[in-house]
């Protein structure tokens, strides 16, 4: 496939430092491709063990010595990727991963598809068999070349080492051109703005001595324009461009998907319009939020009159968590759909009207005098304030909140009504915790230095239809919104934000990860943290368990299907979340009510912690 082109990275347009050889073939192209991209930005990696792979990851833990690199090593490659994605979703650089020839590489498609969707930067680098050692029945040979498909970009690096025989001149030759193709592969890499494959076939041997880079990456920092602690920059390519949105009157909504970006939040503002922002969007802030999407734009919605007058609406990220959205998107309103940077997909199908652009700007309608564009201002502050009543009447109606305290009857004479109050308050600490409740409370003990990861779960659209806005990071996987992966994704994201190249701040937040008991047994091994002398994060695993996958139970299937759709969909499973915290070392508590909710979101105490809320099916 044709390469990923893009801008150089934060580091700046820098000579190539060519590191030392170590006269092994297999060891100099892999120090070739990882030197190369550390040199433009990479700054971390992560390995998984093998045979094939050894000097690939040798390479790699010399360069975490020398302190170049970040070297992160797991046991399981669908695990490794998804811990990967989580690292580039957090710091919105490309991250690779290491992993060695057969079922390795394969356990790696469900994270190269999310990040090829999502548009997450993330390379994966699979040492392969060399091409005379595939079809012949070798030991952990397959076809690897092109595995993933014709949808992901691949880069295909022949071996370094020659076959035996080839004469010397030759050999030479061989030797040379695979070190180069590593070199120019590991720059390709950090110019990647989604996923890419690198296929790397190593011939015996498979490596040699690694040769000390203490003094290239001296020379290396020395050369450094800037230092790495921001994404890529990345230009947005549309066939629209960048196209103006007139400032009038006409009904106009701003709407946030997944990974959108500050400029939604930043053209509702200038344009006075509702913002309509998911919970994973990134910008679920500012004084033009709108909340309880769902019930406002839906075949009951309070306020008709409202939904049934859009005209425009500008679309940002990747909306995922409502039917009504996409409805809207695929009605004949006129739409400006901001283009996804590195995303696979576009969003909504084209039709009459939709326009796709690389960016907005607002500009005034100078064809109108100046009483019809004081006219429109108005039009727009009132579209404005209908949205913000009807969305607040909604959040009232909603609230998980207990009523406020009586303070008269706290300081009542009579014994009576002091007791009574006791009693009320005692009851309101009692109280089940409900998913509602749950929702609510976690958002409200997320702050700006933490992060927040929720899973594709019910729980992650009961939180996206009502909780207020607040300005925190928020990841979710809804590039394709499976359910695998999320611990994994989640420790990434946690690793990078708190010993990454973030705000001291930031380092001494919290993830908090938010999933059905579903989400967390697929992806339970990934509590595996900590080995091998690493540092772990601080993490809040916070589970909802009810016994099953309700989210199907939403679905119009779960009336007509009976007992088949609690075999096959509802799928009922049974853990003891407990045991299963103790066997990964994790601390472990289960809640019950709402004031040991709050207790536990707010405890700090355990570095890293299951919590296990029951939920009614």
């Amino acid at each position: 496939m044709t390469e990923p082109t893009a801008s150089p990275s934060s580091r700046g347009v820098m000579p190539s430092l060519l590191p030392p050889r170590s006269g092994d073939p297999s060891t100099d192209s892999a120090i070739a491709l990882l030197c190369a991209a550390v040199e433009r930005g990479l700054r971390d990696v992560v390995v998984c063990p093998g045979s094939r792979s050894q000097a690939l990851a040798l390479a790699a833990a010399e360069l975490e010595r020398v302190g170049a690199i970040r070297l992160h090593v797991r046991i399981d490659e669908r695990s490794a990727g998804f811990f990967a994605l989580g690292l580039a979703r957090e710091g919105r650089v490309p991250v690779a991963v290491i992993v060695t020839s057969g079922t390795g590489p394969a356990n790696l498609h469900p994270a190269l598809l999310e990040a090829h969707h999502a548009g997450v930067p993330l390379a994966v680098i699979t040492a392969d068999r060399p091409s005379e050692l595939v079809g012949i029945g070798a030991n952990q040979a397959t076809v690897q070349s092109d595995m993933f498909g014709a949808i992901l970009p691949s880069v295909e690096v022949p071996p370094a080492v020659p076959l035996p025989g080839t004469a010397d001149d030759e050999a030479q030759i061989v030797i040379e051109d695979g070190i180069d193709m590593a070199r120019d592969t590991g720059r390709r890499l950090m110019a990647s703005p989604g996923a890419l494959h690198i296929n790397m076939q190593f011939r015996a041997p498979l490596s040699g001595t690694i040769p000390s880079l203490d003094a290239w990456w001296g020379d290396v920092q020395e050369c450094v324009t800037s230092t790495v602690t921001g994404p890529i920059a990345r230009s947005r390519v549309a066939p629209g461009g960048s196209v103006p949105v007139l400032l009038d009157g006409r009904p106009t909504l701003v709407i946030a998907g997944a990974d959108a970006d500050d400029e939604a939040e930043a053209i509702a503002y200038e344009g006075g319009w509702p913002l309509l922002a998911e919970a994973s969007s990134g910008v679920r802030f500012g004084r033009n939020l709108i909340t309880h999407v769902r019930e406002l734009l839906g075949a009951a919605s309070p306020v008709p009159e409202l939904r049934d007058a859009i005209e425009r609406i500008i679309v940002f990220g990747h909306p995922t968590l409502t039917r009504e959205v996409p409805a809207l998107i695929a009605s004949d309103v006129e739409a400006y759909v901001v283009d996804r940077v590195g995303a696979a997909d576009p969003v909504g199908a084209d039709r009459e009207g939709l326009q796709r652009v690389s960016s907005v700007e607002l500009v005034a309608a100078s064809e109108l005098s100046a009483d019809e564009q004081h006219a429109a201002l108005m039009a727009r502050r009132g579209w404005l304030r209908a949205w913000l009543e009807a969305s607040h009447e909604c959040a009232e109606r909603a609230s998980s909140d207990a009523p406020a305290p009586s303070l008269g009857q706290a300081r009542s004479e009579d014994r009576h009504e002091r007791a009574a109050f006791a009693r009320g308050e005692l009851a309101i600490a009692r109280e089940a915790v409900t998913r509602e409740m749950l929702v609510d409370a976690v958002w409200r003990a997320s702050w700006p230095h933490d992060r927040l990861v929720l899973g594709a779960s019910r729980l992650i659209r009961i939180l996206d239809e009502r909780v207020p806005g607040k300005a925190i990071r928020v990841h979710s996987n809804r590039g394709l919104a499976g359910i695998d992966g999320t611990i994994a994704t989640a420790l990434g994201v946690a690793t990078m934000s708190q010993l990454g190249d973030g705000s001291a701040q930031d380092a001494l937040g919290v993830t908090r990860v938010l999933v059905g008991d579903l989400t967390l047994l697929h992806d339970a091994s990934s509590l595996l943290v900590g080995q091998g002398g690493e540092t772990a994060p601080r993490m809040q695993v916070i589970v909802g368990v009810d016994g099953g996958g309700t989210i199907f139970d939403g679905l119009e299937v779960a009336s007509t299907a009976g007992a088949l759709h609690e075999r096959v969909l509802y799928t009922p499973v049974s853990a003891d979340l407990a045991k299963l915290a103790a066997a990964y070392g994790w601390d472990h508590r289960l809640v019950r009510t709402r004031s040991e909710l709050e207790a536990a979101l707010l405890d700090r105490a355990p570095e890293r912690i299951l919590i296990e809320v029951p939920l009614p099916r």
